[in-house]
């Protein structure tokens, strides 16, 4: 019998980070081979090593082909890269070793989706300070997709249960977020939330816009993007059928989404739309002093792969002690496969 389930190319991340033992603990998770085909993109000796720190009970089958792989629960197979010196990795500790060989799993990653080796990538935390001193000057994932793909028109979403949001601009100063609000690229971003919503099956998304300015301008009181640039891109995106609407305060937006009164936000600049995705998915319990949640995914819209990410980083404070959390791999892996079926 053929089976069917996508298949999920799953990087390690950062090897000083927390990325390859929450990918350890993951897979250890029989649920996952329930719904897809995992293969981590990375160095089998990395993981070797996060199945010990993440102390779970998982052979190790290292591939260079994906054809080579088993999917087999208790079994995770490694695409070996063999791209880490194991005497020189310090958990916890920059280094262009580490970022090099984060960045090559990334590299290589979208190119097994580009060859259609893979249904969809999934993306472990990395950190662009080691990233950068390895040579490899982007500013996140997102940005190293946009490249290898030669995608011009893209953009990000976050989402943690149903509150989701996308964004008109991300890694730049606020400063310049303020300036690319323009109705062009308002009107885009919409158009991709409407369309990323019904993938996952909605059917008549609801989409609510956020204004750049306090009380969304407030009629050209405090700033005239809304009026500008805003509002002409939700009619012309109601002209063609989407049900947007806006632009809604950005202090009471995410309020609403939550509550079921929109099923997508569009955020206006980086922070706008992070902040409250993490409020709801990061919880941290004072008393135990440690975080009993961190959930939701990072997905790169507009790209001719999929492309899903942990929404957190390299943590690498607690990086290599076996404590960190692996739910928003999860998520990201359960997002990954919505949008691999989605396609098929």
């Amino acid at each position: 019998m053929v089976d069917k389930k996508p298949i999920l190319g799953i990087t390690m991340g950062d090897p000083a980070g927390i990325g390859p033992e929450i990918a350890a603990k993951a897979l250890a998770k029989e649920r996952v081979y329930e719904i897809c085909r995992p293969i981590v993109v990375g160095d089998a000796n990395v993981m070797t090593q996060a199945v010990k720190i993440a102390n779970v009970n998982l052979k190790i089958n290292r591939i260079s082909d994906v054809n080579d792989a088993m999917f087999e629960y208790g079994t995770m197979d490694v695409y070996d890269l063999e791209n880490t010196d194991m005497q020189h990795l310090v958990h916890g500790k920059v280094s262009a070793m580490a970022g090099r060989a984060a960045f090559e799993s990334v590299k290589k990653v979208i190119e097994l989706a580009l060859d259609k080796k893979i249904d969809a990538t999934i993306t472990g935390p990395i950190n662009k300070e080691a990233m950068n001193l390895a040579g490899f000057h982007y500013s996140g994932h997102t940005e190293i997709y946009a490249y290898y793909t030669k995608t011009k028109n893209y953009t990000m979403m976050l989402a943690c249960g149903n509150l989701r949001a996308v964004h008109v601009s991300t890694h730049v100063s606020l400063r310049e977020a303020c300036d690319r609000v323009k109705k062009d690229r308002v009107f885009e971003v919409i158009k991709l939330a409407n369309d990323t919503c019904k993938k996952l099956g909605i059917n008549s998304p609801k989409v609510g816009v956020s204004g750049l300015n306090p009380h969304a301008g407030e009629n050209g009181m405090f700033g005239f993007e809304e009026k500008e640039e805003i509002e002409p891109a939700i009619e012309k995106a109601k002209k063609i059928g989407i049900n947007a609407e806006g632009p809604v305060p950005p202090d009471t937006v995410f309020s609403k989404a939550k509550g079921g009164q929109y099923d997508i936000v569009v955020a206006m600049y980086h922070d706008q739309g992070h902040i409250p995705m993490k409020v709801v998915g990061f919880n941290w319990d004072e008393q135990k002093k440690k975080w009993t949640s961190v959930s939701g995914v990072n997905i790169t819209l507009g790209l001719p792969i999929i492309r899903v990410s942990v929404d957190h980083g390299t943590a690498f404070g607690k990086a290599g002690k076996g404590t960190a959390n692996e739910e928003s791999l999860i998520n990201s892996i359960e997002y990954g496969v919505k949008f691999a079926n989605s396609k098929s």
